[in-house]
């Protein structure tokens, strides 16, 4: 039902606006992915995992014509606090930084963490913390714009 209402209220647009975190750069798309470790480092994220989805894509037989890169990092204090606290969450994890190119821009987006953290008691240990890692990889797409 909620599906139903939020596709009548909200157009395609305007729910990616509200799901995602986006950023975008002028910069050749290989300048923003190769600041990705570095950045990863300064803002204390672990980088996980990384995948070339349009080499991916390629490889099982459907190629694209447009680069997109997505990364997985995690602040493991962070991590430990949710599946601890919130183990509803995990299937939010790890955090997920995408970058694409998309028309003549190179975006830079990740999950808008703000409904969630609406969820929670602003009071508590683990809004302090996720809200803190939420801003933190704003700074980090920011940085590597």
């Amino acid at each position: 039902m909620l599906e139903t209402l939020m596709k009548l209220l909200l157009s395609k647009k305007k729910l990616f606006e509200m799901m995602t975190y986006r950023v975008e750069s002028t910069k050749e798309i290989s300048e923003v992915v190769s600041a990705v470790e570095s950045a990863c480092v300064k803002y204390n994220f672990a980088l996980l995992h990384h995948y070339v989805y349009h080499e991916v894509v390629k490889d099982k037989g459907f190629p694209i014509n447009k680069k997109v890169y997505i990364y997985e990092v995690c602040q493991a204090k962070v991590a430990a606090l949710v599946l601890t606290e919130e183990t509803q969450f995990a299937p939010f994890m790890p955090c997920r930084v995408a970058i694409y190119e998309d028309e003549s821009n190179v975006v830079i987006s990740t999950q808008n963490m703000q409904m969630i953290l609406d969820t929670l008691d602003k009071k508590s240990e683990l809004y302090a913390q996720t809200n803190t890692l939420f801003n933190t990889l704003k700074s980090l797409t920011k940085e590597i714009k």
